[in-house]
Order: C-alpha cells, then structure tokens, then sequence
C-alpha cells in the first residue's frame, strides 16, 4: 500500500531502463490514486543529481552516498511538474518518490 506523507510517496514501481555501466534511467512511475486505481507517469526529461554523502535531502528524505536521485519533469494532472525519484539500492532497494 501506498501512504503521502508530506508530498512523499513511498515504495511506489518504477519502470527502468539499466545502461552498460549499471547506471538506471527512470522511464515511467506508476501511483495509486484515492479509488485504488493505478495510475500511470511518462518522465519526459530526467537529471540525475550529484551525490553529496549521508545527509537528510530537502524533501526530508534520509540518503546514503549510495542512493540514486533522479529530479524528473512529468506531466500530472495536466500541468508539468519536476519531482524527485530517490532509489535506495543497498539500503532497502525501494523508489520513493518526493512531489
């Protein structure tokens, strides 16, 4: 089950695509609406961000040096908005999602 708490959305399913390098790219994300549907995102445009350490981000999300942070431009409820994709792959090896 999904739970928003502060514009976050935890443990939600990411479709990837994993490059040579093992690096990801985020293509879609996909999140349960209030009647229990799913509902489905394509990232337009994607940016991976620098990592900086164990710190506590500015949507309030805990990271390690090994999360992966992507800041992706979506279109959501007809307008478009960037969001963060936070994956944790050591960690909990979950996607959240910050809007």
């Amino acid at each position: 089950m999904y739970y928003k708490m502060k514009n976050i959305f935890d443990n939600i399913d990411v479709i990837c695509q994993i490059k040579s390098d093992g690096s990801a790219i985020p293509l879609k994300f996909r999140l349960q609406n209030e009647d229990g549907l799913f509902e489905t995102y394509s990232i337009k445009t994607y940016k991976p961000v620098p990592k900086q350490g164990t710190r506590t981000t500015k949507d309030g999300i805990y990271v390690s040096n090994s999360t992966e942070i992507f800041e992706c431009r979506v279109v959501i409820f007809g307008t478009e908005r960037t969001v963060r994709l936070y994956y944790s792959p050591k960690i909990d090896n979950r996607w959240k999602l910050a809007i």
